[in-house]
């Protein structure tokens, strides 16, 4: 049996050296003659662990000093609720931009926490633009000002940060984090879950600048409050050890690419390619205003739905998997990580060619 190309949305494909390595030590790790789940986190071999991981991806990021981070447990969707419970007073206002369903999500998510109001929203237009920033309607007095840079369903991507003077601004980067360079001072919070371009599910990594942790109320319990988890070095109670161990192969495997530089010029090259391909082909279409296409999630329809099962089907046979779309939108989707190698782009481009030719 041979190693399929995966276009999952997440969890997502990992880079192969990445699985290699993790497999040679599962059964020891290091020196601990044991593997890395089966140590203390409080052990001096699991602390250096956690130290260069922090360190790797300041490198990689370009983190500065008054930033924390922080690797906590959940998924990002359990952070909806938590990113309130700790940045704003109950009734205050936040601003939500809404641009896709996973925004959607975290608006819905935080109202019983705080008053959200939907500053912009592209649902109007069927998730299909980013809302021009002229258009905005921010409120000088919200908490903060939410959004995701990149709608893993939808396809759209923000590709400059927006300005919200000196309002703090929270990104929900699950989908794009580390797949292009990012100025990680213009924002108050950067938070991610792992499964899509850092390492395994159950992970959730937090970049969060001090003064803010001081808004963290001391009324609520420890294990939700960021404060306390950064306070602790991320080791309140016991972390996703497995999770963060395999981040931190992640972060290696990025350093020695050449960064996160050079991974957005991989990046850019799958999307141009598959993106190009698409528009050419009088075959497939996208329904992304092309200035918000994302580079990393490519939703793609085929001219009659009745063809969607044969091309999943044989598409399966030549070895690309996963590119169902989500059931909100239908059709297809190639989701092409980090990991996702250009010739694995190619693999797809040149069976959609074939598919076409023999449906068209």
């Amino acid at each position: 049996m041979t190693r399929a190309y995966n276009f999952s949305a997440g969890p997502a494909a990992l880079p192969e050296p990445v699985l290699r390595r993790a497999q040679a030590e599962m059964l020891e790790w290091g020196k601990a003659r044991a593997g890395v789940m089966e140590i203390s986190h409080r052990g001096k071999d699991f602390i250096a662990l956690a130290q260069k991981s922090e360190q790797d991806l300041r490198t990689l990021m370009a983190i500065p000093a008054n930033y924390k981070v922080l690797f906590l447990q959940g998924g990002a969707t359990q952070h909806f609720a938590q990113i309130p419970m700790n940045f704003a007073r109950r009734g205050q206002i936040a601003d939500y931009i809404v641009t896709g369903h996973w925004g959607e999500k975290a608006a819905k998510e935080a109202k019983s926490l705080v008053d959200v109001r939907i500053a912009a929203s592209s649902e109007g237009g069927k998730f299909t633009a980013i809302p021009p920033r002229a258009l905005w309607h921010l409120d000088a007095d919200a908490a903060y000002v939410h959004y995701t840079p990149n709608e893993t369903i939808h396809g759209v991507e923000f590709h400059d940060v927006p300005d919200v003077g000196d309002l703090p601004l929270i990104a929900d980067m699950s989908s794009d984090i580390l797949s292009a360079p990012v100025d990680v001072s213009k924002f108050g919070i950067i938070y991610a879950g792992a499964q899509k371009n850092i390492g395994a599910s159950g992970l959730v990594v937090m970049i969060v600048r001090e003064d803010l942790l001081a808004r963290c109320p001391k009324d609520i319990p420890k294990i939700f409050n960021y404060a306390e988890h950064a306070a602790n070095e991320s080791m309140l109670n016991t972390p996703n050890t497995f999770g963060w161990y395999l981040a931190s192969l992640v972060f290696e495997w990025l350093l020695e690419q050449g960064g996160v530089a050079a991974i957005d010029a991989r990046n850019r090259a799958k999307a141009d390619l598959l993106y190009g391909y698409i528009d050419n082909s009088g075959f497939y279409k996208n329904p992304v205003e092309k200035s918000a296409r994302s580079r990393m999630n490519v939703p793609f329809t085929l001219p009659r739905e009745e063809l969607d099962a044969a091309f999943l089907k044989e598409a399966e046979s030549h070895g690309l998997m996963a590119l169902k779309g989500h059931r909100a939108v239908g059709g297809m989707r190639a989701s092409i990580y980090n990991a996702m190698p250009l010739q694995g782009v190619q693999a797809l481009v040149d069976f959609m060619k074939d598919f076409a030719a023999r449906n068209g």
